[in-house]
């Protein structure tokens, strides 16, 4: 059996010299813009179809797929006049694949252009990603269209030089939102609506007909607009999910420390719920306000899911859990649900972890939520850990909110702090509550009794020694300071 070999300069013939006269002069004209098609219209080419190419049409079928997204293929000449010669000025940030500029496109770079601002995203020649990691971006991003994926716009492919060109999310990653140290913290509500429009761009990837394993979710990865819309980007290690009768794709581990599922690292076995578990994680982390792995802090609470999870269903503990830049403010009940669905993602085993349609399902309803407290947002400048500050017995973070509540829970149930027995039997109860009225009866006649050789400023002096002695039912208020690392 013949099997026909398809150079990567036969699929993308600019990022290559013309040495097929032939090809270049037959293909011209198609380098400047394909031509649009709907996403529905045509079977999606996968890169497996890259890998072991078996059709004499496979360049005609990818050149129709990537029309389906209107793709431009820029200059990199027109990309440093957008960019202004990818000025320090115009510098977005930089990830695995290389640094991100703005740039501004419109009918005068390339006809029919919107005019839109752009980012521009320029591959590092000595990075961790190369090549392969560009075209998967491509052959992904070019086939596949939803609102919560980010837009591809176009690419340049010139001799070594790889860059793509996205729309312009003005509100950056989650991770420079909800980390960032000296800024407003994110409102519970739009936490929630960040993780709903996360979560449906999984389930999008996941439920197509091809189905795609994105194996790099993460909150830098997730992008926001000016709305706060989530939109998931680089696509630079989504894999084509398994087919058949097979039940996982084998691949070598790529991804990000703290976000990879368990099973993954240690079989190279991927699947749809290893997302799950990444997204599992990232829930988390709107829920703490913590980092997937943080070095700053103890060493019990390096990693978040270790540190975290064992609390997920016990309500009472998840408070001390919750971030404190939320002030308390934010759903009591929608908190237990979300940690609830995020101990179901975070499962050790694959098959206990839901769908991603089953936590879409369960996180639309949370935005809706009527129980978040009334009252002004007061923003808490977080500081350093310092080896001053005492931690509580299980190195987490009191609230007000949380303070309040175990105030109320102690006098409810009998709590005592510093060594002292906790009562659930209501005769025990009671039985405490006369031997503190009889203290109390007691103290009160102490006080009442006025020695006549004392004066009234040593006999107040006494009776602040005399009730020093009695039970304090205040709750632990020494906090752990909520330090972000950069």
């Amino acid at each position: 059996m013949t099997v026909m070999k398809i150079m990567w300069k036969s699929i993308f013939p600019s990022c290559y010299k013309a040495e097929d006269t032939e090809y270049s002069s037959a293909k011209a004209k198609e380098t400047t813009k394909v031509v649009a098609t709907k996403t529905n219209s045509f079977n999606r080419i996968s890169l497996t179809d890259l890998s072991f190419p078996s059709a004499t049409t496979l360049s005609e079928d990818l050149s129709i797929s990537l029309a389906g997204s209107n793709l431009y293929v820029f200059t990199l000449a027109e990309l440093k006049l957008i960019t202004q010669t990818f000025s320090s000025t115009n510098f977005l940030g930089e990830g695995g694949f290389g640094p991100v500029h703005k740039g501004f496109i419109d009918d005068k770079v390339r006809h029919g252009l919107e005019p839109q601002p752009v980012a521009v995203k320029l591959l590092d020649l000595d990075g961790s990603q190369g090549h392969k990691e560009w075209l998967t971006e491509v052959v992904f991003l070019g086939q596949l269209r939803h609102e919560h994926l980010v837009k591809l716009i176009g690419y340049c492919c010139e001799e070594e030089h790889r860059l793509l060109v996205y729309e312009y999310l003005p509100r950056g990653s989650l991770e420079n939102q909800l980390f960032r140290r000296y800024s407003a913290s994110l409102p519970w509500s739009t936490r929630m609506k960040i993780a709903v429009g996360a979560a449906k761009g999984l389930a999008f990837l996941h439920d197509a007909k091809k189905p795609v394993i994105y194996r790099d979710f993460k909150a830098s990865n997730i992008l926001l607009d000016s709305d706060y819309n989530a939109k998931l980007s680089d696509f630079g290690l989504a894999k084509d999910g398994p087919e058949g009768d097979d039940t996982h794709v084998s691949t070598r581990v790529m991804g990000t420390q703290g976000y990879a599922a368990p099973e993954y690292i240690m079989t190279g076995h991927l699947t749809a719920m290893s997302d799950v578990y990444s997204f599992g994680v990232v829930l988390l982390e709107l829920l703490t306000g913590r980092r997937s792995v943080d070095k700053a802090r103890p060493p019990r609470e390096h990693n978040l899911v270790e540190w975290a999870r064992p609390v997920l269903n016990d309500a009472r503990k998840l408070t001390r859990i919750m971030d404190p830049r939320l002030e308390g403010q934010y759903s009591e009940m929608g908190a237990r649900k979300a940690a609830a669905l995020a101990y179901q993602c975070l499962s050790h085993r694959p098959r206990n972890r839901p769908t991603m349609s089953t936590v879409v399902n369960t996180l639309e309803p949370l935005q809706d939520f009527d129980d978040i407290p009334i009252g002004p947002f007061v923003y808490t400048a977080p500081s350093d850990v310092s080896n001053n500050e005492v931690k509580n017995e299980n190195n987490s973070i009191d609230t007000p909110k949380e303070r309040k509540r175990e105030s109320t829970h102690g006098n409810q149930h009998g709590h005592k702090k510093d060594g002292e027995e906790y009562y659930d039997n209501p005769k025990e109860k009671r039985r405490e509550s006369s031997e503190n009225n009889r203290r109390h009866h007691h103290r009160r006649q102490n006080i009442g009794h006025r020695h006549p050789l004392k004066s009234p400023k040593e006999q107040r002096h006494n009776v602040h020694q005399s009730g020093s002695h009695s039970h304090s039912h205040s709750p632990d208020t020494s906090i752990t300071s909520e330090s972000q690392g950069n």
